[in-house]
């Protein structure tokens, strides 16, 4: 009886330190990983692997590095390289690098830090919900990197321009914008400004995110076992 309640203690003591082991392992996975991510966008915003410019906006290609953190690791980490995203694209209104965000660090920067950086946190944070909530329906495995890959970049677009409206719709450079366009309604600017952009870039960002995201995933697991 001794030696059997020995070998229970022995085996539970494996199992804890393998837990233990195992818990320091994805830490440190996960401390890596965000340290990466970060790079890329610094890398991703200072070279032309970032942006593809048009008149008006950016369309953007930032948004991969956060498809990425949606679907290989977690809303908060998520949330965590949108933040760094959002920060690189503060830098670019500071830097005059973005003309459109330049003009509006010049009117109000603390709602230009908020229009740049809270969107995208929050594109990250709800992009890796979306993910994790059509994963547990996900029969094919697929779908639900479709979806997280899908999702960050129309959240992007939409939590940016929504925050662009409400900080900055009567603000000079807004307003010119309007007046190049031919418009005068909200819904008309937002149209113009967006159109065919937001589609061609959710498109590049879903066909780029599902592709990468998918095969780290399978790379990792099989790392991992």
């Amino acid at each position: 009886m001794k030696a059997i309640t020995s070998e229970r203690k022995d085996e539970i003591k494996n199992k804890s330190a393998k837990t233990t082991r195992n818990a320091r392992s994805e830490s440190i996975f996960e401390l890596a990983a965000l340290g990466l991510l970060t790079a890329i966008c610094f890398i991703m915003c200072f070279t032309p692997i970032g942006y593809i410019k048009t008149p008006v906006l950016s369309i953007t290609l930032m948004t991969v590095p956060v498809i990425i953190s949606a679907t290989v690791l977690n809303p908060r980490d998520s949330a965590i390289i949108g933040g760094i995203f959002g920060i690189t694209s503060f830098i670019q209104a500071v830097s005059g690098m973005s003309a459109l965000t330049g003009a509006l660090f010049q009117l109000n920067p603390f709602f230009t830090f908020i229009l740049c950086v809270v969107p995208r946190v929050l594109e990250g944070w709800l992009g890796g919900l979306i993910f994790q909530g059509v994963k547990k329906i996900d029969k094919t495995n697929f779908i639900s990197y479709a979806a997280g890959s899908l999702s960050v970049p129309l959240l992007n677009t939409l939590l940016f321009m929504s925050a662009l409206f409400l900080l900055f719709y009567h603000s000079e450079p807004i307003q010119n914008i309007a007046a190049a366009k031919g418009t005068d309604n909200v819904l008309g600017l937002f149209i113009a400004m967006v159109g065919v952009q937001a589609l061609i870039e959710a498109g590049i960002c879903f066909v780029i995110g599902t592709a990468v995201s998918k095969a780290l995933s399978v790379a990792l697991k099989k790392v991992r076992k």
